[in-house]
């Protein structure tokens, strides 16, 4: 399998913080989370959080330049774990031992679509506050997954694999996924069609 790249931290290449900056980082999350959660992240605004964080907008600015990096910093974690799962964990989500058995590409875009169900699932509202529109694309997080996609429609054989990939992340658009979700359908239904889905899309 081709070796992919680390997901880039949000806090990365910074220093040690400081007790008040870390008791004000953890207030700030807190009070984005549960705002995120409560109505549209998409409204959600800096002089929100700063409100509800009980900082002033200077400290928020600070850290945070927008609110896409406040929510991003909130599911810098949670895509961690499932980067992780998909480099090095058990078949079909991951690739399998080395020199052992592969589970087929479609197998494994079944296995990563229901994954990423998943974490939409408790996660779609950070989801649409980090990567509303067109910004998604310009994510670290959507640049690993595109990456991987990429990988199983090559080993499938799909002529174009790069272009393929995007329309193979298309049906995990968070917007599409919360409209779903709205509309009645079970996360079981969900995951049962985009597994299907992507066994389909990259049969032998």
């Amino acid at each position: 399998m081709t070796e992919l790249p680390p997901l880039p931290r949000i806090d990365e290449g910074r220093p040690r913080e400081r007790a008040d900056a870390a008791r004000n980082r953890a207030r700030v999350l807190a009070a984005a989370e549960r705002l995120f959660v409560e109505g549209d992240p998409a409204a959600v605004t800096m002089d929100d959080i700063a409100k509800a964080a009980g900082i002033g907008r200077g400290t928020l600015y600070r850290r945070y330049p927008d609110r896409a990096s406040i929510a991003r910093a909130l599911l810098d974690e949670h895509e961690r774990a499932l980067q992780e799962r998909v480099i090095a964990g058990p078949p079909p989500l991951g690739p399998g031992p080395a020199g052992g058995p592969h589970p087929a590409p479609g197998e494994r875009l079944a296995a990563f679509y229901a994954a990423m169900a998943g974490l939409l699932e408790t996660h779609v509202h950070l989801v649409l506050g980090a990567e509303t529109g067109e910004a998604r694309y310009r994510t670290g997080a959507y640049g690993f997954w595109r990456l991987h996609v990429a990988h199983l429609a090559r080993q499938a054989g799909l002529p174009d694999p790069a272009a393929a990939a995007d329309h193979l992340l298309a049906p995990l658009a968070p917007e599409l996924f919360r409209h779903q979700r709205q509309g009645g359908l079970s996360l079981e239904r969900i995951v049962a069609a985009l597994e299907g889905l992507g066994r389909r899309a990259l049969a032998d």
